[in-house]
């Protein structure tokens, strides 16, 4: 990717990014809050300057590491977008994406990684990540890819859907379910597949609160609130939030019916 080799970008004492805007009284409250973490600065700096090609307010904040990553998952305004490298220190492969997906579920994850076959990224999509983009991915790949993320998606790359038979190592939503705990799965299988934090946001959805009101609520920026939306149409298979907010009387039903068995 030759944008990345224009970077000259580095992680503060902070961990604030250089290149990126800094979270400063006056900021854009709309600005998507990303995180990225890799272990390689030059690759950062360059990752920045594409996202900030994307025409969308953002505050990038970068990680060299596992643990700088997740410090920003707990401290501080909620994340928007995780990117995430599969190497990087303390991160010991898919099981770093586990840990994430498994103690932040509302944080969408992104694998970036120099690994392309289609074993490692359908263990990182069933480990809960929303995507994965090869590091050898073009700059107009790598934004088209982020913006579907962003839009309530999951990218998988090109060159492993087209492998054929390969396909049937790329996770379903019922395998991303099998991938929950016992309890988890259960509730999962009576809302229609959502999470705990979609349904939570299908109710005050369905109460006729703003992204912005259910942002305030759930303490989530109103960008992860839009994410949530779009991945809920998505389940659901619904064009609108009258539609979506249908559907929830059907899981109220099911959820009702599992208690009288």
């Amino acid at each position: 990717m030759p944008v990345l080799q224009a970077s000259q970008s580095s992680v503060s004492p902070a961990g604030r990014s250089e290149a990126g805007n800094e979270p400063l009284q006056g900021q854009d409250a709309a600005a998507l809050r990303i995180v990225l973490a890799d272990d390689h600065a030059l690759f950062r700096g360059g990752l920045v300057l594409l996202i900030k090609l994307m025409d969308q307010p953002v505050d990038i904040l970068e990680a060299n590491d596992l643990d700088q990553a997740t410090g920003y998952l707990t401290d501080g305004p909620p994340i928007d977008l995780l990117l995430l490298d599969l190497l990087m220190p303390g991160m010991n492969g898919i099981e770093g994406v586990r840990h994430i997906c498994r103690n932040w579920p509302d944080v969408p994850v992104v694998v970036v990684s120099v690994r392309e076959d289609a074993k490692a990224i359908r263990e990182a999509l069933q480990a809960g990540a929303m995507g994965y983009i090869p590091k050898t991915s073009s700059p107009e790949t790598t934004t088209n890819a982020l913006k579907f993320i962003l839009a309530g998606g999951v990218y998988v790359p090109p060159h492993v859907l087209h492998l054929g038979d390969s396909r049937r190592d790329i996770p379903t939503e019922r395998d991303r379910m099998a991938g929950l705990g016992e309890a988890d799965a259960e509730k999962a299988s009576g809302t229609l597949g959502l999470t705990a934090r979609q349904l939570e946001v299908l109710r005050l959805m369905a109460e006729g609160k703003s992204n912005k009101d259910i942002a305030a609520e759930l303490y989530i920026s109103p960008g992860t609130v839009k994410m949530h939306v779009s991945r809920l149409f998505k389940v659901l298979k619904v064009e609108n939030r009258t539609q979506a907010a249908s559907k929830l009387a059907e899981i109220d039903a099911a959820q009702a019916g599992a208690r009288l068995e």
